[in-house]
């Protein structure tokens, strides 16, 4: 089977490039590579790379694909404020495209990675039915998306929408702007966790293998089960609220617990319901917080990770590709970049 991984040279995407290979699947990378080729030089010679933008890409390129993981976005909540408008243009309106021509090339299945962050703010434990909050453009971007890809879905196209917990762990392209890996970072740079205010805010969380296996899972169900579908992704037991997650970091570094506070309080709280992938897909994610901030935290004892690269820090380095945008703007230079 031939499956395309929109975002395939990404935090999530190149965990699961790998998965498929591992599988026995063809893979299809199409990534703007914001971030450089360094997160699948490995397998370079295993994959087919465009490189390419969900919004401009030549639709032929979708000949022969029979599936399709669409995860390219402008990622997390901060780097959606950036430019709102783009994150628009990109998360929403490129991801329709995707979903659209997909449906016309006649490829069968397409899964679209959304988000948690859909909930917002709620103070009862949420679930696929619940009503949604998105509060931030990254999250409304999510929603609208979604609204319009599940509509396409019928007998011949089987979409799915799988909305994320937020991820952590180790990564061939690193994100230290997510709040387990940002925790085990701060520690290990400064000695201290660094939380967010006021620390009483929920948070449910995912292994970014786990994550990815449950795209895998939801390739390989049977159509009936998954086609027009929404699933939480994510574990019951890995909804925490912050102050504690940040207890449980130090535990997995084997350090005493030091914090410091940063930010205005956070506006987003919500737990989040994970049974209906476990019935439906008998899906349970199979790495801890503890262990999943100790293979963050090993891999930057032994220098697998550099603390100080800014790439890894996603809204800088968009900040970064701005900056550099309005650069060949005023120069009047032709490089579009976002």
């Amino acid at each position: 089977m031939n499956v395309l991984v929109t975002g395939g040279a990404g935090y999530i995407g190149s965990i699961l490039s790998r998965l498929l290979l591992k599988e026995g699947y063809n893979v299809t990378v199409l990534d703007r590579l914001f971030f450089g080729k360094d997160s699948i030089k490995d397998i370079k010679d295993e994959i087919t790379l465009i490189k390419d933008d969900i919004r401009f890409f030549d639709p032929e390129l979708l000949n022969g694909i029979d599936a399709i993981f669409d995860l390219a976005a402008l990622s997390n909540d901060p780097c959606g404020e950036l430019d709102p408008e783009k994150t628009l243009d990109i998360n929403y309106k490129g991801r329709v495209r995707v979903a659209t021509l997909a449906k016309k090339h006649g490829i069968r299945k397409y899964v679209f990675a959304s988000t948690c962050s859909v909930y917002g703010f709620q103070d009862t434990l949420i679930n696929e039915e619940s009503n949604l909050n998105p509060l931030t453009t990254y999250a409304k971007a999510s929603v609208m998306a979604e609204k319009k890809i599940l509509p396409l879905a019928d007998k011949d196209f089987y979409a799915t929408v799988l909305r994320q917990a937020t991820v952590y762990g180790f990564s061939y392209r690193m994100r230290f702007d997510l709040a387990i890996n940002g925790m085990t970072l701060g520690y290990f740079k400064n000695g201290k966790i660094p939380i967010m205010r006021d620390g009483t805010q929920w948070r449910p969380f995912v292994n970014v293998n786990d994550t990815s296996l449950a795209f895998i899972k939801v390739l390989e169900a049977e159509p009936e089960l998954v086609n027009c579908q929404i699933f939480n992704v994510g574990y019951d037991e890995q909804n925490v609220q912050i102050f504690d997650l940040a207890k449980m970091v130090a535990e997995a570094c084997d350090l005493p617990f030091k914090y410091e506070w940063y930010g205005d309080c956070d506006t987003r709280s919500y737990r989040v319901s994970f049974s209906k992938i476990r019935d439906t897909l008998n899906y349970v994610p199979q790495t801890s917080i503890k262990q999943g901030a100790k293979n963050v935290f090993d891999a930057l004892s032994e220098g697998k990770l550099d603390p100080d690269d800014q790439r890894m820090i996603t809204v800088k380095w968009y900040k970064h590709i701005l900056e550099m945008q309005k650069f060949l703007k005023d120069t009047e230079i032709d490089g579009a970049l976002l």
